[in-house]
């Protein structure tokens, strides 16, 4: 099956874990510094600024954590985004709040977001669809002047940016993923950044168990005695990463560069080969000053067409999707209203296959399936 996400691991990764191994320590330690170095340099960012956690959706519980959303709190969020958002809004008894999208970007406009905004909104999540910027910018600046707080999920943006700035950086905090489905993978793990670095500092703590100090090594290089003592700020969880997940991530972050370049080319492919068919829409082009992560590569077609042709595609082994469900449209969020935008959206989407690990003949197969079923379906 060519599958639409699939990370490349090869002998630098795993020559990076053996290492690990070899120092007898795999819990959180110098790997695990060196990742979220090199990963603040990447955003431009200080390392102050940033922590890893155990995944991107722990990443996102902490943020809302972090700013203080609980009852009575409207959290404004695209429909079109990922269940863990939604979840750790509703976790901490605020309320998610879904709005529109615009149909071919899936991104939310600032109308759409400034059209969901109520008396009782707090903040803002929105996530950065296929690696696409969207109007972050302008959303950005609806927020602050609102004095609204804002949330970048930008899992699917690792190396996205608008005027040189990294998606993810424009608001208060930012979140990034790791896990197996991503460009750059560290198995699972997450990141987050945030303005203010005292909020990544009490995002390090409440991520290992309100701990204000490591034990350990670390604590007894700098304790005269009983370094083994604790303190405890909070009631909190253990999600931290660990050396080899860093190892692999750090590996990974290095060869995203590579990544991205082979990700370029297979857009372009799908640019030049899939245009000109009829009924078939393909991703709009980015505007000026955005850089997009390549992330997602979505083709929108009669709605009558898209279910069969997945099918039809699935049958002769390439496998797509669409990305993501309309959380607007599950239950216990307990919210219904129409968003024609999303709706036609997810009608008319299909995710292709999209990754590095992509070869030519692949390329060619996904192409010459997707060509044949909609000839054949539009008879």
């Amino acid at each position: 099956m060519i599958n639409v996400f699939q990370p490349m691991l090869g002998e630098a990764e795993l020559a990076a874990v053996k290492e690990v191994f070899e120092s007898n320590w795999i819990g959180k330690g110098r790997r695990v510094e060196q990742f979220e170095q090199a990963f603040a340099e990447h955003i431009g960012v200080g390392t102050e600024h940033v922590t890893s956690v155990n995944s991107c959706t722990e990443a996102t519980f902490l943020a809302v954590q972090l700013l203080g959303l609980g009852p009575g709190d409207d959290v404004v969020l695209p429909t079109v985004s990922f269940v863990s958002a939604a979840n750790a809004i509703a976790a901490h008894g605020a309320r998610p709040v879904f709005c529109d999208v615009a149909e071919r970007t899936l991104n939310p406009t600032v109308a759409d977001i400034e059209a969901a905004l109520t008396p009782a909104t707090k903040a803002v999540l929105v996530l950065h669809f296929g690696g696409y910027p969207g109007e972050i910018a302008a959303i950005a600046e609806l927020c602050r002047r609102r004095g609204i707080h804002l949330i970048e999920d930008a899992a699917n943006a690792v190396a996205s940016r608008v005027d040189g700035r990294a998606c993810g950086t424009f608001g208060d905090i930012g979140l990034w993923s790791f896990d197996h489905g991503k460009i750059a993978v560290a198995v699972d793990g997450g990141m987050l950044y945030a303005r203010d670095a005292e909020l990544a500092e009490r995002a390090a703590k409440l991520a290992y168990l309100g701990l204000e100090h490591f034990t350990g090594f670390s604590q007894a290089e700098k304790s005269a005695n009983r370094w083994w003592e604790i303190e405890v700020s909070s009631f909190s969880r253990r999600s931290i990463m660990n050396d080899v997940l860093a190892a692999i991530g750090g590996v990974q972050l290095g060869r995203l560069p590579d990544f991205l370049r082979r990700r370029r080319f297979v857009v372009d492919y799908y640019d030049r080969e899939l245009a000109g068919i009829d009924g078939l829409e393909l991703p709009p082009p980015l505007p000026a000053g955005h850089e997009g992560s390549h992330y997602f590569y979505w083709v929108q077609l009669p709605a009558e067409l898209r279910d069969a042709v997945a099918r039809d595609l699935y049958e002769q082994g390439v496998y797509t999707t669409f990305r993501y469900p309309l959380l607007h449209k599950v239950a216990i969020y307990g919210a219904d209203g129409p968003l024609p935008g999303a709706e036609q959206a997810a009608a008319r989407t299909l995710c292709l296959p999209l990754h590095q690990a992509l070869s030519d003949t692949d390329l060619k197969t996904v192409v010459t399936a997707l060509r044949e079923s909609i000839a054949r379906r539009s008879r």
